[in-house]
């Protein structure tokens, strides 16, 4: 290393480095307008002229060029060096007075005119368009002509050929004087396109150096070799100049790798359909025509318009926007997608309320369906609120989208549902896009030998919804077939749990112990903290100034030692910290980089392998906190890092070490409800290894489906049922307790014990987790005439007859279904989901077993969501008639003389319709039992409707946010036998990432008592949404009466401490006393 005075100040650098790049690590401005990290330095502008002195006399040198030495004394900021830079400065003003960058250098040095003649240019011949050109390995461009007659041209004046039009001389020009504009006109042949992002579906371009999106993973750069500059020449290689980590290698191939598995799991996802095959709607061909994928992008803040909601044409806001449902699915004549791609209903009305909350509620938002699907948990209460909202909702296929001549705006035509013909103008359309598979996608399977639907989705069993035709090969998300977030995730956590039943004899033969470094025992030493700075890449210190925030750090008490990284999360990086805390005796941590959420526990292993206690550490989000929201104003953003590195130096100075709780794990499971779902969730368990107790109030297993007769992929229900139970009653690792209810429950995640009771007495059973599967009855109406004949059925009565071949059925010549009775009303205002599909269904086998009976559907909307439209389309082709209703207009039963009758408004014709039938059946709710009780003993919540409420409705849709207890089956809402059996395993396969570790620890940032101080008030135990706290015994030796903390129910949200009215609860890590001293840092 090579040492000099730089301001008076001895700094370091290698040899060969120049003085400008030494200066800028040492956080050293020095102005600069010809130099570019990636060119060899021209010294061109002079304006980084500084003063060397060699011990004898000084002398001007331009920095960019000119290479340290030992010894070597320079002033950047000296009163000759500013004189010159003012005259430099004053010149370039003369020269380019409107070029911005120019007016701004030329103000910071006072000057507001030049005493010079003005010139009008905009070329400072800094050289580096001529130098990047080169680079590129082109060199179309160069600096022609002498003196006052040179200026950059191509040769001979002409167009380039050569010249592709990469805009890399104008990315580096810093007055403008070459823009694309001009690359067009002036010298390339070639027009210069954007790459189009395919995270933002091409409505803003990427570089060909990108991350495909803000939260990729892994979240790394990527370079496309298709409009990547050194694949096409040889040249640039830019890039590499800037990482700092030497991570990019041009001459990468791909690499062939090998695995030997027991299971492969596909979740290749899908492809949206492209609606440009639809000529008539003008997609592709007006700007104003957008997907629905595209209008996601419009609305989302990282999106091309960064939020505003604008339309493309003229990035006016619009004042209406008009949804088109079902483009390329349910559509047979002009892309062959006959199914339904499950989503496009619901996000078309949650693209409606976000859009109206991005413009105000005068916007004008419709909608055109066919049939409204909001089958999903929570979805039909948010389509009604939609309607509150203003939005629109108009039954029509819309066939034709027409500029309007002179404007950016669309006219269409359509036919309402009373048959008239309107027009009406709007300023953007969004088609709602189905779901397609990849080609590629269908290639693999071929490959894999795996058999696809009609649909082109991976074919599989209601038996078992997530194993492919071939054994060992699963599937998960949309290939297995179209379907939202919550059931994909739920998909997924199904065939980890089907992979991991055939893969849990190997579990734990490739695993080895980690080795544990002894804590270091801090307690009553001074503090000794180190503070790490990072500057991920330019994602920080492209606006942060990193060196000034370390410099600070340096002068805070208690700090011993400082340091900035380019990336502190690099694996190198966090060794060499390991290293640091250990060679500085440091005994407490900060790190300024980006969020907690992801990268804490990351850096808190770091302290694990220094030997220091985990909890001696925090963490400042300088990313997020400052150079994003502070992105355009680098000064404040980097005192507002200075601030908080300040605040977290006074924190962590008081913060001691915290103990975790461990746990041990009883590994076995409870699993209470018998029903298709419970008994799944059970077999799963046990598959794996885990005794498994079963719980069944029945005194038989099989819930609802005992009652089912046929699934809508045409399997006998009850052959499948039975199967199902035979294993679970041969598995050696399940308990069956028929018969049986849950008395009581204690405990905690991975130390339960339950109390059971049956007949033949109370049986005490030990275990670690709780899957809860109560399942859901169905409703026993109180319409329709239910009750008064025995040929008004429900569906599950009609299945009854199906499955016990009931004689009535052979003379049956008329049969009637309603759709959503006691479903989609105030008092159950949610969509039982599986109705529909189970109507048709019945309606297809009463045609199987006559093919002339007429069967007649009324309904509302048919909810055949995904394949299962496939039925509904046969049902139509097989003659069966589908009359719609609405909500106002309910059918109206009769029963005179014998005759059974449902008279009907006809949705064509407008008129009542008056059909006689020989059975009528009602497509009742599905309700849940309500089990208040045992919502109460695990402290679990549940919907107005009565349903459980998951711990996430998106990513936990199988879990609770109580540990150790999860959810399945119709407990959770309404869902069919495939469903259920999926959501069996997703639950089973949650629990086992708790039974298989053993041991669990508690947080060490968990409330505390000081029961000195505690009053008995209970405001703490009545308010904990986990039961964290609660009383000592009256009983017990000391402070009876007294709250306490359960560490392992403990969340550390600082409820309880927020609450208490003594001040005798605190929370661990976040003391008064650090919250306090962090509020007196600012």
């Amino acid at each position: 290393m090579i040492s000099f005075k730089l301001n008076g100040k001895t700094v370091q650098g290698e040899e060969g480095q120049y003085i400008l790049s030494v200066a800028e690590k040492y956080g050293v401005e020095i102005p600069t307008l010809c130099h570019h990290k990636a060119l060899e330095p021209a010294g061109m502008c002079r304006l980084c002229t500084v003063e060397l002195f060699d011990g004898r006399r000084s002398r001007f040198v331009t920095s960019c060029n000119y290479p340290i030495w030992e010894g070597m004394e320079v002033k950047t900021d000296s009163e000759p060096v500013i004189k010159g830079r003012k005259l430099i400065a004053e010149l370039l003003l003369a020269r380019c007075p409107d070029a911005p960058v120019i007016q701004k250098l030329a103000a910071k040095y006072g000057i507001k005119e030049p005493r010079f003649k003005k010139e009008g240019d905009d070329c400072i011949l800094c050289g580096l368009c001529t130098r990047m050109c080169q680079r590129m390995g082109n060199s179309v461009i160069s600096l022609t002509g002498r003196g006052v007659e040179m200026k950059v041209d191509t040769p001979f004046h002409l167009q380039s050929d050569i010249c592709m039009a990469c805009g890399a001389c104008a990315s580096v020009c810093p007055t403008g004087h070459i823009t694309l504009e001009k690359i067009r006109k002036e010298i390339s042949k070639h027009t210069a396109k954007l790459i189009p992002s395919e995270y933002d579906m091409g409505l803003k371009g990427r570089k060909p150096v990108y991350v495909p999106y803000a939260q990729a993973v892994p979240n790394t750069p990527a370079i496309d070799r298709s409009v990547c500059i050194h694949f096409k020449t040889g040249g640039c290689k830019v890039c590499t100049e800037f990482c700092g980590v030497n991570a990019i290698d041009h001459s990468m191939q791909d690499e062939i790798v090998e695995l030997n598995v027991g299971a492969i799991i596909l979740s290749p996802g899908f492809t949206p359909f492209d609606p440009s095959k639809f000529d008539n709607y003008n997609y592709a061909k007006h700007p104003n025509v957008v997907t629905a994928m595209e209008f996601e992008r419009i609305l989302s803040a990282s999106g091309p318009t960064m939020g505003h909601l604008a339309r493309m044409s003229d990035h006016k806001e619009p004042k209406k926007i008009a949804w088109f449902q079902c483009v390329g699915s349910r559509d047979i004549n002009k892309c062959d997608n006959f199914y339904c791609s499950s989503v496009c209903c619901m996000y078309a009305i949650k693209e409606s309320v976000i859009a109206k909350e991005h413009s105000g509620a005068d916007l004008d938002c419709a909608v055109f369906f066919m049939d409204m699907r909001t089958y999903g948990k929570d979805f039909e209460r948010y389509y009604e609120n939609a309607k509150k909202q203003g939005v629109r909702f108009i039954r029509s296929r819309v066939h034709t989208v027409n500029p309007v001549p002179g404007t950016d705006d669309l006219e269409i035509r359509f036919a309402d549902e009373n048959g008239a013909i309107k027009t009406e103008i709007f300023d953007m359309i969004v088609l709602s896009v189905g779901f397609e598979t990849n080609p590629e996608t269908v290639a693999l399977a071929k490959s894999l030998g795996i058999e696809l639907t009609e649909g082109n989705f991976c074919k599989t069993s209601s038996a078992m919804p997530v194993a492919t035709s071939r054994e060992g090969i699963f599937v998960c998300g949309a290939f297995q077939g179209p379907k939202d977030i919550p059931q994909s995730v739920v998909d997924a956590s199904a065939a980890a749990a089907a992979a991991g039943e055939i893969l849990a004899p190997a579990r734990n033969t490739l695993t080895k112990a980690k080795e544990v470094i002894p804590e270091v025992n801090v307690t009553n030493e001074r503090p000794r903290i180190g503070v790490f700075v990072c500057r991920c890449g330019i994602n920080i210190a492209g606006v942060v100034n990193v060196p000034a925030v370390r410099d600070y750090a340096a002068t805070l008490p208690f700090v011993e030692y400082v340091s900035d990284n380019m990336y502190s999360c690099s694996q190198d990086t966090q060794e060499n910290m390991s290293q640091i805390i250990k060679a500085n005796n440091l005994n407490r941590i900060i790190v300024a980089a980006c969020t907690p959420k992801t990268h804490e526990p990351l850096f808190q292993e770091t302290l694990l392998n220094a030997g220091l206690n985990k909890y001696l550490f925090e963490m400042v989000n300088i990313r997020n906190h400052n150079s994003w929201v502070h992105k355009n104003n680098p000064e404040i953003a980097t005192q507002k890092a200075k601030d908080l590195v300040r605040m977290a130096v006074q924190k962590v100075a008081l913060k001691e070490p915290l103990k975790e709780t461990e746990l041990n794990v009883h590994q076995a499971a409870l699993v209470i409800g018998g029903g298709i779902s419970g008994m799944t969730a059970a077999l799963s368990l046990a598959k794996q290894g885990f005794e498994t107790h079963l719980v069944e109030r029945e005194a038989g297993l099989g819930g609802q489906a005992k009652h089912l007769y046929k699934t809508w992929k045409g399997e006998a229900i009850q052959e499948l049922l039975a199967g199902i139970a035979a294993d679970v009653r041969n598995q050696k690792n399940i308990h069956v307790h028929a018969d049986t209810t849950l008395k009581s429950l204690e405990g905690f995640v991975g130390n339960f014990k339950s109390m059971l009771a049956s007949g033949s007495g109370e049986t005490l059973i030990e275990h670690g987790v709780a899957v809860i599967a109560t399942g859901a009855s169905e409703h026993r109406p109180a319409e329709y005439r239910y009750g008064e004949d025995s040929r008004i059925v429900t569906s599950l009565e009609l299945d009854r007859m199906f499955i016990n071949n009931d004689p009535a059925l052979k003379n049956l010549k008329t049969a009637i279904f309603i759709q959503c009775v006691g479903s989609r009303e105030p008092e159950r205002p949610y969509c039982s989901r599986v109705c529909c599909t189970h109507s048709v269904e019945n309606a297809l086998e009463f045609k199987r077993r006559n093919p002339d009976m007429s069967v007649y559907i009324l309904y509302r909307d048919i909810r055949t969501y995904g394949e299962r439209e496939m039925i509904y389309k046969e049902a139509r082709k097989a003659g069966v008639i589908f009359i719609r209703y609405s909500i106002d207009r309910k059918p109206q039963v009769m029963l005179k003389d014998g005759r059974l009758a449902v008279r009907v408004i006809d949705h064509v014709l407008g008129r009542p319709l008056e059909i006689e039938t020989d059975i009528l059946t009602l497509a009742s709710a599905i309700v849940p039992y309500r089990d208040e009780q045992l919502a109460q003993f695990f402290k679990v919540p549940m919907n107005d409707d009565g349903f459980f409420v998951e711990r996430h409705a998106k990513l936990g849709p199988s879990e609770f946010a109580t540990d150790g207890v999860f959810l399945c089956g119709l407990a959770h809402y309404p869902k069919s036998i495939d469903e259920s059996v999926a959501q069996g395993k997703a639950a089973a396969s949650r629990a086992i990432t708790l039974l298989a570790r053993k041991k669990i620890f508690t947080s060490g940032e968990v409330a505390s008592v000081n029961p000195m101080v505690c009053s008995s008030c209970g405001v703490c135990v009545s308010l904990c949404p986990y039961s964290a706290p609660s009383f000592i015994a009256a009983d017990a030796r000391f402070f009876a009466g007294k709250a306490q903390i359960n560490p392992a129910l403990c969340k550390g949200c600082g409820l309880c401490v927020a609450s208490c009215r003594s001040g005798a609860i605190g929370l661990k890590g976040f003391d008064n006393d650090q919250i306090f001293a962090m509020i007196e840092a600012v």
